[in-house]
């Protein structure tokens, strides 16, 4: 049976996660997530109570595919989300930010939402980001930003995970629950914008 994660999207840009371009991907920020999750398990992200979401869904993905920060940033299938900050928002908040240089294998972070002025390496969340070298992909999700549905309890359990960190903990019957009700909605692909745009 997949698992499912669940964790609160403090910050909305559509940097992490990144539902833009045909893929959902996590590749930046939750490290815990990024090292357990399965192809087959589900991701969940619901609303902070600061932007008054509480409560709700802002997105959710089924991990299809599992690779590397080196074979992302060369695959060419992402090659869009690579971050351009002078041009669409969308593109602006790529999420396609980190490589190994081939001569000395350090880190680089590209020039994005993750750095600092003027491309300068902001070295803690190149730390923070890179300390699990996994990036989770998604063709089957559904975003919805800041318009999502509030969620319902599923088998009597509410799947919300207050506070940092995040949740695994749910019975297979609260995973095919949430499954069942995802499905039902009939929404899939990117459906809204970043409530932080």
């Amino acid at each position: 049976m997949p698992r499912l994660f669940s964790y609160v999207v403090a910050r909305d840009y559509g940097f992490a996660p990144n539902p833009f371009f045909g893929y959902c991907t996590l590749a930046t920020c939750k490290p815990e997530i990024r090292k357990a999750a399965k192809v087959g398990d589900w991701v969940v992200g619901t609303g902070s109570a600061k932007q008054n979401r509480r409560g709700s869904i802002v997105y959710a993905m089924c991990v299809s595919e599992i690779m590397s920060f080196d074979n992302y940033w060369s695959d060419p299938r992402f090659c869009d989300k690579c971050p351009d900050l002078y041009s669409s928002l969308k593109k602006a908040y790529g999420d396609n930010i980190y490589r190994r240089d081939v001569a000395s294998g350090e880190w680089i972070q590209a020039d994005s939402h993750h750095s600092q002025e003027r491309g300068v390496t902001n070295q803690k969340n190149l730390r923070h980001d890179t300390r699990v070298d996994r990036v989770l992909i998604a063709e089957r999700f559904t975003y919805w930003g800041g318009d999502g549905p509030c969620l319902p309890q599923f088998a009597g359990v509410d799947i919300r995970k207050r506070g940092q960190g995040h949740r695994c903990d749910f019975s297979d019957e609260v995973v095919q629950a949430f499954v069942a009700w995802i499905a039902g909605l009939g929404e899939t692909g990117c459906c809204g914008d970043p409530i932080d745009w």
